[in-house]
């Protein structure tokens, strides 16, 4: 939003009369009412292009609970995602594959996973490699949809991974601290004769935190004109009056003694300045003052996630409009006020934040203070909303010990979906919002709000205009594997071109798909987990001179959110000593059954279904060549010879007739077009043979029947492959690991020799909680004393969001003698 272009001035033109022709004048005058409406019916015409804005481009959130803020190489992080309406922060059953990965400081994926979701949700994990550094890395998550948003929407949280395998690097030369002062006029103006708010920030580019200290604000010939200093996290404001023509300067004085000078933003002759204030009790106060401008009146919308709560227009007087607005209209969370002119200019803007109502109440309670190594840990969990409205909450756990390396999160589901996701830049510490002396610290809050900008528009391109084309899709249905077919021999698209991709294997998976005008396929893969390697060909009888390529599905552009270096100091040895050895002995004693993968959920049956004729040919008599095979007990498959070359005619039985195309063949589930090759291969190589004795439909193409050889191994039993086709590995949706904890019910079990250091007790995932009802949890302490945090975070049907957070304290039990 351009909040410095200034209002248009309307001027009659000079000079001798003139006559205008009757129709001219007519003409004239419709255009004149007609802009007279328009302008009457400004606030209306902007809401409906936001509503349209809403309606074409819906926003999805995505929020990842990560087990633990810190990781050592050889460990397995584990995350569940949650996908949510960006409006209404209710659970969104809209994309099935989230996009997650780990980037490191340069912003180059290490890992990436494509995740299942479900009715909005979905769990997974990576483990890490002792390839990467010590560092601190980025971990990021998205939809296909919201690559169309760009990367500034997609969930980021940092998490530390430290490399034990490898020697702590000597510290190199320490930088020199660097600081960045930003100063942010209410409304986004200084305006000349208008008091208005300033509110800053000063932070320490490296960590990016705020710093503490004085400053003075100073006219150009150094008069004083106001002190100031940060409330919280180096943010705060200060009030002044900007007088015509006068420049000034903040002076800040860090708490090192060095002194910085910035200037404040230009003070403008004219425009519109905004103040938002408490009325009373319920009630804000907008005040919109004009100096050097014409206009009988304004307009201010306010919006919450692009959901209309004030649209009001107000008649200036003596160069203000005021507006009163209830608190009670506004949504939860983050408000946007805009302030328009009677052309429909956005002139100034500011955020407003809203405590939420709608919060999801989570009790913990634990069955004892103290626990000993190797005790069961039981945990009642209640949940409760204040409307009741709610049936169910969706939840997961973590329980991991503190220590010097890792603490508390800083952030959580609350604070990102209401605050954070919502909002430009970095937060530091979002969850201090959410906490019980942040709840009460409004000024903090509405710091927060002055000096950060969000929006997930630009009104110059969405007032008056028809929404910009999407160009990635939803995948509502399955994850979409997207490439290109080119002309081999110049590289220019090749549209119109029947594609197919499969992957070989006894589940038999067969994609196809029409180039578009761009060359561009998508093919629609369901049921595809795991790594893979996959076919992508044309009828190569008929199509001979085409390139195919596979796109990656990950986006290739970043934020611009920058990470700090880790810093490891050596009083931090002991720590990383014991997160080796406690990584060296769960893979010692526990071994496989730590990421012990889940077979994936898919559907056993073939994408034609049941055939109508199945063969085993080891039921039959074996033949050493195909077409005996085929002409001795196939009756559903006439073989033919055409100019020397082999042709199926498979029956149509309901219509009892005889197709007369060659039908769709498969080998593993792999196309095979040329009849020869396939009748050239070897008939002991197949186990079985299914056939489909009618015409088949699949996904736009039609097929006359299909032929369907499975080999004993589903791997092509030594088929040469066309050398034109694309063959390639694929990683399809990540199969699930299952998180593995020991049990001590026995005394045998409890007096094993087998050591248990682990960092992370518990690991829930799917906690399903009834409203009002209250539910147990159980786990076991390992062999590590020390404190250890509860973490439950989740949402309900309806959007209440919650989270909350238990320490734990295990020690070392008595030995009685």
């Amino acid at each position: 939003m351009n909040l410095r272009q200034e209002p248009r001035e309307h001027r009659h033109p000079a000079g001798k009369p003139f006559y205008l022709p009757a129709i001219l004048a007519l003409i004239l005058c419709l255009s004149v009412s007609g802009k007279v409406a328009a302008q009457a019916n400004g606030i209306t015409s902007i809401t409906q292009d936001l509503d349209a804005h809403r309606r074409k481009a819906p926003q999805e959130k995505l929020f990842l609970h990560l087990d633990r803020p810190v990781y050592a190489c050889g460990e397995t992080m584990w995350f569940k995602v949650y996908s949510v309406d960006g409006t209404l922060h209710r659970p969104l059953d809209l994309s099935k594959v989230a996009y997650v990965e780990v980037l490191d400081a340069g912003q180059r994926p290490v890992l990436q996973a494509k995740v299942a979701l479900n009715d909005g949700t979905g769990n997974s994990s990576f483990i890490l490699p002792a390839s990467l550094s010590s560092g601190n890395y980025t971990v990021r998550a998205y939809t296909n949809w919201m690559k169309n948003a760009g990367p500034d929407f997609f969930f980021e949280q940092p998490v530390t991974i430290v490399n034990t395998f490898r020697q702590l690097e000597a510290p190199g030369t320490p930088q020199a601290p660097g600081y960045a002062v930003q100063f942010f006029p209410e409304g986004g103006h200084l305006v000349a004769g208008i008091p208005g708010k300033v509110a800053f920030k000063a932070v320490e580019k490296i960590s990016g935190k705020g710093v503490a200290f004085t400053g003075e604000l100073q006219d150009q010939s150094g008069g004083v004109i106001a002190t100031f200093e940060p409330h919280k996290f180096g943010m705060g404001h200060f009030t002044f009056t900007p007088e015509k023509g006068m420049d000034y300067t903040a002076v800040i004085t860090l708490g090192n003694g060095k002194t910085i000078r910035q200037a404040l933003p230009a003070v403008q002759d004219r425009g519109y300045a905004m103040q938002l204030e408490e009325a009373d009790a319920g009630s804000l106060k907008i005040t919109v003052s004009q100096a050097g401008v014409q206009g009988a009146r304004v307009y201010l919308l306010g919006h919450a996630r692009q959901q209309v709560a004030v649209a009001e227009e107000a008649v200036v007087n003596e160069g203000k409009a005021i507006f009163l607005v209830e608190e009670d209209k506004l949504a939860d969370g983050i408000t946007h006020f805009t302030v328009f002119t009677p052309e429909r200019q956005p002139v100034c803007e500011r955020l407003y934040f809203k405590r939420p109502t709608q919060a999801l109440q989570l009790e913990l309670t634990a069955n004892k203070s103290t626990y000993g190594t190797r005790d069961k840990v039981a945990l009642d969990l209640m949940a409760q909303t204040a409307a009741g409205t709610a049936s169910k909450a969706n939840l997961s756990m973590a329980v991991y010990r503190l220590d010097s390396l890792q603490q508390s999160i800083t952030g959580d589901i609350e604070s990102y979906l209401w605050l954070t996701s919502d909002l430009k830049g970095s937060v530091e510490n979002p969850g201090y919002y959410f906490s019980a002396a942040g709840t009460n610290d409004r000024q903090a809050m509405d710091n927060l709000m002055l000096t950060h900008g969000w929006s997930r528009f630009k009104w110059e391109d969405m007032i008056g205009k028809q929404p910009t084309p999407l160009q990635y899709l939803t995948e509502y249905n399955s994850h979409l594997i997207q490439g290109r077919v080119t002309h081999r021999t110049n590289g220019a698209p090749a549209p119109g071109i029947a594609t197919y991709l499969s992957s070989p294997g006894k589940h038999i998976r067969l994609y196809n798909t029409i180039s578009g005008t761009d060359g561009r396929v998508t093919f629609e893969a369901v049921n595809f987990f795991g790594e893979r390697d996959i076919v992508v060909q044309s009828d190569f009888t008929k199509d001979s001179t085409y390139h195919f390529e596979i796109f990656s599905p990950f986006s290739d552009t970043y934020s611009a959110r920058k990470l700090p270096a880790l810093n490891l100091t050596e009083q931090l040895v002991q720590e990383l000593t014991l997160r080796h050895v406690q990584t060296q002995v769960q893979h010692a004693f526990v071994g496989s059954r730590a990421n012990g993968v889940m077979a994936a959920s898919s559907d056993p049956t073939t994408f034609y279904g049941t055939p109508d004729e199945r063969y085993f040919l080891d039921d039959y008599k074996r033949f050493r060549v195909m077409e005996e095979v085929m002409r001795e007990y196939v009756p559903g498959v006439l073989v033919r010879r055409q100019s020397g070359r082999f042709r199926f005619m498979v029956m149509n039985r309901p219509f009892r007739s005889v197709f007369q195309n060659n039908p769709m063949v498969l080998l593993d589930g792999v196309p095979v077009f040329d009849i020869d090759k396939i009748m050239a291969f070897d008939p002991l190589q197949v186990q079985r043979l299914d056939v489909v004795t009618s015409r088949f439909l699949n996904r736009g193409q039609v097929y006359e029947g299909v032929v369907s050889y499975t080999t004993y191994k589903g791997d092509l039993g030594g088929f040469e492959l066309n050398p034109k086709a694309l063959l390639q590995a694929y990683e399809g949706l990540q199969l699930q690991r299952e998180f593995y904890a020991p049990t001590y019910e026995t005394p045998e079990q409890k007096q094993s020799r087998l050591a248990d250091l682990r960092n992370l007790l518990h690991w829930e995932p799917e906690l399903q909680l009834e409203i009002g009802q209250q539910q147990q949890t159980h786990f076991y302490t390992s062999d590590q004393t020390g404190t250890y945090l509860v973490v439950v975070q989740g949402l309900t049907e309806d959007g209440h969001i919650g989270s909350k957070v238990l320490t734990l304290r295990v020690v070392q039990p008595l030995v009685r003698k």
